[in-house]
């Protein structure tokens, strides 16, 4: 059973236009984030949550199996640098962050195969929390 997600109607419709633009492209995750896209409740970019991931957000959170802490900054694809913890929507791992809330806990794919199980502790930065509603 997934998490309830809730996404800015900014961060959708942002979303939706690179999902358009890419329909040709067959990359990996685009049946995972459309997915989660036709499943999230849409809000206007005021009325977010303070404690809920947004585009541009940096999510710490822990690998229960490591028992390691990690910080995360979810960014469009052109933004991405991993060497820089910015990772794009486009990986399952980005498109399985958002929308999600602080305490919500999922199994992420590992990059060799199998899942692990994440749980997200805080989220140190929200562009709407911070008042940036049009970025």
């Amino acid at each position: 059973m997934k998490p309830k997600i809730i996404l800015s109607s900014l961060d959708v419709e942002r979303l939706e236009n690179i999902l358009v633009s890419m329909a040709d492209d067959n990359f990996p995750g685009i049946n995972d984030l459309e997915e989660e896209l036709a499943r999230a409740d849409v809000v206007d970019p005021k009325d977010i949550p303070a404690t809920v991931v947004t585009m541009n957000s940096t999510v710490r959170f822990k690998v229960e199996s490591l028992n390691s802490e990690f910080l995360l900054t979810l960014v469009y694809p052109k933004d991405s640098d991993a060497a820089k913890g910015k990772i794009s929507i486009l990986t399952p791992v980005g498109s399985a962050l958002l929308g999600l809330s602080q305490g919500d806990e999922i199994e992420w794919p590992k990059p060799n195969g199998g899942l692990m199980n994440v749980r997200i502790e805080e989220i140190t930065y929200q562009p709407e929390r911070s008042g940036e509603y049009h970025r």
